[in-house]
């Protein structure tokens, strides 16, 4: 069982960090998704900063913080719930499936860090 948390939770963490970094960089998916939900560009970097803690929480977790660990995946499971909730607000389901995912990875990767 340690194993599929280690798993998860690196998944959880690299995909939450490259997700920071698109954020960061202000890549133009980002800049066009937030516009399409009516989320001013201002929110981007808080976003950012958001998924970059919540990854970098994670990691901590499986090193051996796990209250971190636990505590970033509450964090993510909150962050992209949402997320679908604004995308749902705003009717846009096009896209659904990546917040979607990332919400699913988290939920996974909290369930296996309070089990494990």
């Amino acid at each position: 069982m340690f194993t599929a948390y280690v798993v998860v939770t690196v998944v959880t963490a690299v995909v939450n960090a490259g997700a920071a970094a698109a954020d960061f960089a202000r890549a133009r998916f980002v800049l066009a998704n937030s516009g399409e939900l009516g989320l001013s560009p201002s929110w981007i970097p808080l976003l950012g900063a958001l998924k970059a803690a919540g990854a970098a929480g994670l990691l901590l977790g499986p090193a051996g913080v796990p209250f971190i660990g636990i505590a970033a995946a509450a964090g993510l499971v909150v962050f992209f719930l949402g997320a679908l909730v604004i995308h749902v607000r705003a009717r846009v389901f096009h896209n659904i499936a990546v917040p979607g995912g990332f919400f699913a990875l988290a939920v996974a990767s909290l369930a296996l860090a309070v089990t494990g």
